[in-house]
């Protein structure tokens, strides 16, 4: 199994989550990411063997698993654009951030709608994505 330097796990139901993938993959200008639904077969495998208990984005950058605002944060960082200067938020407490996230984290299925996200049958999408 092909492991890349900056994968990220995404819930693949979500329609918040969808959004937000392609919002990555558009800002994407470098190329360095790849993408795997949490239930696809990389993202149950590599969630197991890491025990990771999470059920929103996973950020695994050089090896390193970062969650929840931390991963966000630091996948803004590599965005084209003014997008970049999100990471500023960084500074805050982890514990601050994490809390804004969990809000709408629980609430992302009352909010923004539950659907099943299939990236891999787009042909512009297929080759970022790991199944």
């Amino acid at each position: 199994m092909l492991i890349q330097n900056n994968i990220i796990l995404f819930d693949g139901d979500c329609n918040f989550c969808d959004y937000w993938i392609r919002f990555i993959i558009k800002r994407d200008k470098k190329n360095i990411f790849r993408f795997a639904s949490l239930t696809s077969d990389f993202g149950k495998h590599y969630i197991t063997i890491h025990q990771i208990t999470i059920d929103s984005i996973i950020l695994i950058e050089n090896g390193t698993v970062f969650i929840k605002s931390t991963a966000a944060l630091k996948i803004s960082k590599h965005l084209f654009g003014l997008w970049k200067a999100a990471y500023f938020f960084i500074i805050l407490p982890t514990f601050l951030r994490d809390f804004v996230y969990d809000v709408v984290a629980k609430n992302r299925y009352r909010w923004f709608s539950k659907r099943s996200c299939d990236f891999t049958s787009n042909e512009t999408f297929k080759d970022k994505f790991l199944v």
